[in-house]
């Protein structure tokens, strides 16, 4: 994978001092469609790079971005928090240098979706008015205001683990949401699921993740092969 620095375009926008990445194409000569990929909270360690990659091995070329590059996770957290439940901040400016970039590449196609898991997830639903033309949810927390965040939103696949005890009841929130904006739309919610069930990997600090599993945190094959094959086919269909 390739490293891309995109400070220059984030500064421009309002975004990060520091804004890095990671670019995943996919073989050949190209064009390709572009997907934004926004990791969960513990960053963009080896399960996120593994999943920009598996993106970029279906056909998109993938720009996983960093939003820790200014600062570390430390220093950003409290930052991206207030972001990702206000609906503004500087994270959202990087998500759009991120969008601008791709659709601006010469090897894209111009169309560009968004992608999340986990905090990712949660931005990449409150992104899906933003320009891009498709978007994927992956385990992300719901905005307060959800009918309003969903107002001239693209169209949207997500797919929620049902033994996550963080979101009881988010998938049949956001299809009903969904429905009432208009927005094409799947939704899937897996029953023997938990939070972070499309990683191939447990993440996290070591010291956490016995806590994590207890708490039905970690992969699910058959789940995240079903939630993998669903992301695809809404993205051919939307973002060719």
């Amino acid at each position: 994978m390739e490293e891309v620095d995109l400070t220059e375009a984030a500064r421009g926008l309002g975004g990060s001092r520091v804004l890095r990445g990671r670019l995943a194409r996919p073989e050949g000569e190209g064009p390709w469609p572009g997907v934004v990929m926004i990791h969960e909270v513990f960053g963009l360690d080896d399960v996120m790079i593994r999943q920009a990659r598996h993106l970029g091995a279906l056909g998109y070329a993938t720009l996983a971005l960093d939003l820790y590059s200014d600062g570390g996770a430390r220093r950003c957290l409290t930052t991206i928090f207030r972001a990702v439940t206000s609906g503004t901040g500087r994270p959202f400016a990087d998500v759009e240098a991120g969008r601008r970039w791709l659709a601006e590449a010469p090897w894209c196609t111009g169309r560009v979706g968004v992608l999340g898991f986990c905090m990712g997830g949660a931005f990449a639903l409150l992104c899906a008015p933003r320009g891009f033309d498709v978007a994927a949810v992956n385990y992300g927390q719901l905005p307060k205001e959800l009918d309003a965040a969903l107002a001239g939103a693209c169209p949207i696949v997500a797919s929620y683990g049902g033994r996550d005890r963080s979101l009881r009841g988010a998938a049949a929130r956001l299809e009903a949401a969904l429905e009432r904006a208009g927005v094409e739309h799947d939704v899937a919610e897996y029953p023997g699921a938990g939070h972070s069930f499309m990683n191939d990997a447990m993440a996290g600090p070591m010291l956490l993740r016995p806590v994590l599993r207890v708490a039905g945190v970690g992969p699910d094959p058959e789940a995240s092969k079903d939630a993998w094959a669903r992301v695809d086919a809404f993205f051919r269909s939307h973002l060719g």
